[in-house]
């Protein structure tokens, strides 16, 4: 009998093995995709879809002209995704975001117009550029996943993905984030300048190349799996510990005026798992936890002397932290 039973799961277990080595592939083959047409640091691609299928948002901190907009779009077509792009400005309101309730003549009554929130897939440029009513508005449908309009809560898409974007340098009739909207983000990236080869490879054939759109090697169905898949990737007990430590380090620093919050943790716990699924492995490592510190905490971070948005400094301050505590064998 007791035979029988496991023959039954493993009959069970190996389709569904099956499909996730299925799915694993077609990430990979969306990591190549992308790699493609964004040149540039592939850790960067791999942060993107891991926060992706932890489903996280990711902030972009860079000057204009590195590809952020190219590498959204191409990253939301490889996955199959709806994409829409709000370009922030000082006059943005509200509305201008989330829709709004508008008179219908022929049906004489109001009904709602959906903004270009509801998608699948939003890049969010230049989101310090806007009032801070409006940022407020955006970031907290973002983080609740629903449009509040005439006392009825439109949802938004179930893979609804922010991609937003500041520049660092330009910080003329700009509203920085506060702290607690930046805690929303999962991650935060710099895509940084291409290498020689890459920026020369953009002044020839590239160009030419990148003329026709990535085809979908994802689909929304695909991306749904991979989220159910990475929730189902194992940290063990003794990493979990570790990032506690390392969080609880971060508070009782006296350089650091604001530490890691509980959600920072579970962050750094979920991005770690769409991380390892990336690698494609079914448990995180060690190595994931102090790979991912820097774009799930530098942001999170505060701290106590210096400027306020800091990351390097805040970059030093962490990594001294990661030094000091023992690594889990």
């Amino acid at each position: 009998m007791e035979a029988r039973v496991e023959s039954i799961v493993e009959s069970i277990e190996q389709p569904k093995q099956d499909d996730l080595s299925q799915l694993v592939s077609l990430l990979d083959q969306a990591h190549q995709s992308l790699a493609q047409h964004w040149l540039g640091d592939d850790f960067v691609i791999e942060v993107l879809l891991a926060s992706i299928i932890a489903r996280g948002h990711v902030l972009v901190v860079d000057v204009p002209g590195v590809g952020k907009t190219t590498l959204a779009k191409c990253l939301a077509q490889i996955l199959g995704l709806d994409f829409n792009r709000i370009q922030f400005t000082n006059d943005i309101l509200p509305a201008d975001i989330l829709g709004g309730s508008i008179y219908n003549a022929n049906e004489a009554k109001f009904t709602f117009s959906p903004g270009p929130i509801f998608t699948d897939f939003l890049l969010a440029d230049e989101i310090n550029r806007a009032p801070t009513r409006s940022q407020s508005a955006f970031l907290q449908a973002m983080e609740e996943g629903y449009v509040a309009a005439d006392g009825v809560n439109q949802p938004l898409s179930n893979l609804f993905t922010v991609i937003a974007t500041q520049n660092p340098i330009d910080f003329d009739s700009t509203n920085p984030l506060p702290e607690a909207q930046l805690d929303r983000f999962l991650t935060s990236i710099s895509l940084g300048y291409p290498d020689v080869d890459a920026e020369l490879h953009l002044l020839g054939d590239y160009g030419e190349s990148t003329k026709h759109d990535p085809v979908a090697i994802l689909d929304k169905d695909s991306v749904v799996a991979l989220r159910d898949a990475c929730d189902e990737v194992h940290l063990h007990a003794d990493l979990a510990r570790y990032i506690v430590t390392l969080a609880r380090a971060t508070r009782e620093d006296p350089n650091i005026k604001l530490g890691i919050s509980p959600r920072g943790a579970m962050h750094l716990a979920a991005a770690c798992k769409g991380y390892a699924l990336v690698k494609g492995r079914q448990q995180v490592i060690a190595e994931d936890i102090q790979q991912l510190i820097p774009p799930v905490w530098n942001h999170r971070l505060l701290p106590r002397h210096g400027r306020d948005n800091d990351s390097a400094h805040a970059h030093e301050l962490v990594q001294n932290i990661v030094a000091s505590v023992p690594v889990p064998r």
